[in-house]
């Protein structure tokens, strides 16, 4: 294989272990050139995997956090854990994925958004970014990171970017980055398509969201982070790049971002 470095900056492992042995998942992602990757939180239980994920293999970073489908239960010993919890481990990057799901509602909007809210004074009090999840809920998670963002400081990406070209405007004006997964890879995805061909190189990030949105020819199948390649192949021919250098523009994207310690 090539020497090829990739960053997988969203994978659920705990999701994706299911019996397998986590570490032939992260050694087949190695063979593809995706030699880091961040296991990311959806509550306590999830966030607490992250962690553990990340303490026991070097190539795993973690993100800690809970999404809005689960915000019902959210409370201030679940916040103050997942506080603790970032102070305390080494390799904790970010505090994610957090945001509005108005797709499925689980869980009110404005219980939602009241979460969202706590979980941003929380990373920018401990400097970490965050990971935003945006699903039908555009405007409104835009109009509380930028009423936010009027008062303290804060970056992030909005992953599994879904929006258009004008909402991916916006994003960028929040300074935030966008991630992009295997749906750039489906036949109707033009308008994401249209999305990659806009954004510049240095807003762009790869990510896998494992075990769900494998790429084609995997489509249906479970995901996993050693796809972030075929990601990553697909952004190239979008953009008429070689894969050396969305590969090289989008690890020192998440480099800096999450702080990445990499070669």
């Amino acid at each position: 294989m090539d020497d090829i470095f990739l960053v997988d900056t969203h994978v659920h492992l705990d999701l994706i272990d299911n019996g397998r042995h986590i570490s032939e998942i992260i050694e087949r992602a190695g063979g593809q050139g995706v030699h880091a990757m961040i296991s990311v939180g959806i509550d306590l239980k999830s966030s607490r995997n992250a962690v553990d994920y990340s303490r026991h293999h070097p190539q795993v970073f973690s993100a800690i956090g809970v999404h809005p489908n689960d915000a019902e239960g959210f409370d201030q010993d679940i916040l103050a854990e997942l506080i603790t919890m970032a102070k305390s481990a080494k390799k904790v990057v970010a505090w994610g994925e957090i945001g509005l799901d108005y797709y499925r509602r689980h869980t009110p909007v404005e219980t939602q958004q009241k979460v969202f809210e706590a979980q941003l004074e929380a990373a920018s009090s401990l400097d970490l970014p965050v990971i935003i999840h945006d699903r039908d809920a555009h405007e409104d998670c835009l109009s509380i990171l930028r009423s936010f963002l009027h008062t303290e400081e804060l970056t992030g990406v909005f992953h599994c970017f879904s929006g258009d070209r004008q909402i991916a405007r916006k994003v960028l004006d929040l300074g935030f980055f966008l991630s992009i997964t295997g749906v750039v890879t489906f036949p109707k995805a033009e308008k994401l398509v249209d999305v990659v061909r806009f954004l510049p190189m240095d807003s762009i990030m790869v990510e896998t969201d494992s075990p769900f949105l494998s790429p084609v020819p995997y489509r249906g199948k479970p995901n996993e982070p050693a796809r972030a390649r075929i990601v990553a192949e697909k952004i190239a021919q979008i953009k008429g790049l070689s894969l050396e250098e969305v590969a090289s523009c989008t690890t020192r994207n998440a480099k800096g971002l999450f702080r990445l310690q990499l070669p």
